[in-house]
């Protein structure tokens, strides 16, 4: 029994150290091919070597570009007097009883001044050797004083060269030579997805850098100017940063930093800034011209909707519909019509209205260009020689007396009412006498009319194209429509002229 129990014992000692043996072998043999922890653990510190060297190249590679473009950036700091009047305090402040309290009473203490100082900070971006500095008109606004600072504690006094609303570009001019300048770059060629770095001075903080990309070009539409073909990014904007640098990673400008969207009043995520090809031709014509001049077609335009797509038989929503054409314009002279689609314009396809407005602003007066049109449903090539913006555009005419009577026909388009435009109302709506049609007198709550845009005052001038010269025209044309037939109204409404769809009850 003895002896049996030492046997047994033996071949499980040896067992053992076969096992052992084994993975003592298995472990040497995975670790010749890399197959163990301790291999891969060897090869990870040779990638991260490899990955920390490419960061610190990248790293300083941004700090470089930051060191060569914040001596251009200058914060910008504005006066403005603003003098009390009874115009900016409610009628509150004229009663005799705050008066007698206020003004020689026992409370004259506390009486609000005569004028005071306002404020403002922003940035600008010094683009030439001999001090001339772009920003934003917001930013210079109408200031009594302007005061440029720089980063190693320079001030200069501020001279406004000039400014433009429509783009919120300013330039502003500075007593100074040799100054460090930033390179232009081509705004054009930008695509989505780049870096790019805003310098400016949020909140007063100088020389303060952020880091995104972009993320959107050509947005328009936003509210902030007439022309708008603004870069947006993610790079944090904040107030204050208003008329800095927003630069690629060759250290050029690309926009001039204008504006973020916000519901705090902070960074959120979206900037907007003026592409600099713009801004450089907006600079070009304020400091050789003292203006900005700008190509002019003479053609009201609107979007492409899908509805208004399915009213005018388009297969896609690009281009921009004309919706009025200015007497005497480049427009009416080239053969331009109403219910256009413009297409192409210089040989590019339009794609929005923003993008056709920008187009022929940027276009030199007196050259000719080719426009594409699509007229019931074909293609057109027109020729047509742009003209100068005039000085004054007229503006959206507001409705002088909307408490006309409210009589009028029931029309076919549930919800609304109509009655015939005479000389009188047309001018108690601002709009031209010789205009024809029928006025809008009401517009039911929650209808179908108030869903598409119709308003009280509205004057519908044209029905799928045909002309609506009298309330016997209309009573015509609106009785052949088919229950349910979806319909192109011409609205003019306080002199712009728009379309809008509309489904007739039958």
């Amino acid at each position: 029994m003895l002896i049996e129990k030492i046997v047994k014992n033996k071949w499980i000692i040896y067992s053992v150290i076969l096992l052992v043996a084994g993975i003592g072998i298995g472990l040497l043999f995975a670790s010749s091919l890399d197959w163990l922890p301790l291999g891969h653990t060897t090869q990870q510190k040779t990638i991260s070597s490899a990955v920390t060297e490419q960061l610190s190249q990248t790293s300083q590679a941004f700090a470089e570009i930051v060191k060569a473009v914040t001596p251009s950036v200058v914060n910008i700091s504005t006066t403005k007097i603003v003098k009390r009047g009874t115009s900016q305090l409610s009628p509150f402040f004229d009663d005799p009883f705050f008066k007698d309290f206020f003004g020689n009473g026992p409370f004259h203490e506390f009486r609000l001044p005569k004028k005071w100082r306002e404020q403002s900070l922003g940035s600008g971006v010094i683009v030439s050797q001999d001090g001339y500095i772009l920003t934003n008109n917001h930013v210079i606004g109408k200031a009594d004083e302007i005061k440029v600072s720089f980063s190693d504690k320079r001030e200069f006094k501020g001279k406004l060269i000039g400014a433009d609303s429509k783009t919120d570009i300013a330039v502003i001019k500075i007593d100074a030579k040799d100054l460090p300048t930033v390179r232009w770059g081509d705004s054009d060629k930008l695509q989505v997805g780049e870096f790019v770095l805003a310098i400016g001075n949020p909140f007063g903080l100088n020389q303060t850098v952020t880091m995104g990309i972009i993320s959107a070009v050509g947005r328009a539409n936003v509210g902030i100017a007439d022309y708008e073909d603004f870069i947006q990014t993610d790079a944090a904007i904040n107030p204050g940063n208003s008329g800095g640098a927003l630069v690629n990673i060759k250290g050029e400008l690309i926009g001039i930093n204008t504006a973020i969207f916000s519901r705090s009043g902070g960074y959120q995520g979206i900037g907007f800034a003026v592409p600099s090809n713009m801004a450089k031709d907006v600079m070009d014509g304020l400091i050789k011209k003292g203006k900005v001049v700008r190509g002019w077609l003479g053609v009201t335009i609107q979007e492409v909707t899908p509805e208004l797509a399915a009213g005018f038989g388009l297969k896609n929503l690009k281009g921009a519909i004309v919706s009025d054409i200015s007497r005497g314009s480049s427009a009416e002279k080239a053969g331009i019509k109403r219910g256009d689609i413009i297409t192409m314009y210089n040989g590019k396809e339009i794609e929005s209205v923003g993008q056709l407005r920008n187009a022929v602003a940027k276009t030199p007066v007196g050259a000719e260009v080719k426009i594409v049109i699509l007229r019931d449903k074909k293609e057109k090539e027109l020729l047509v020689t742009i003209g100068e913006l005039p000085k004054e555009i007229a503006r959206e005419g507001l409705y002088k007396d909307r408490h006309f009577e409210e009589e009028g026909v029931s029309s076919v388009f549930g919800g609304i009412t109509v009655k015939e435009l005479t000389p009188n109302i047309a001018s108690r709506l601002g709009i031209s006498k010789d205009e024809r049609g029928v006025v809008v007198t009401s517009v039911e709550s929650d209808s179908a009319a108030e869903e598409s845009g119709i308003r009280k005052g509205d004057v519908i001038q044209e029905i799928d194209k045909k002309e609506i010269n009298s309330l016997k025209d209309y009573t015509r044309i609106v009785s052949r429509l088919k229950k349910n037939e979806t319909v192109l109204l011409l609205i003019n409404r306080g002199g712009r002229k728009f379309y809008v769809t509309l489904k007739s009850l039958g």
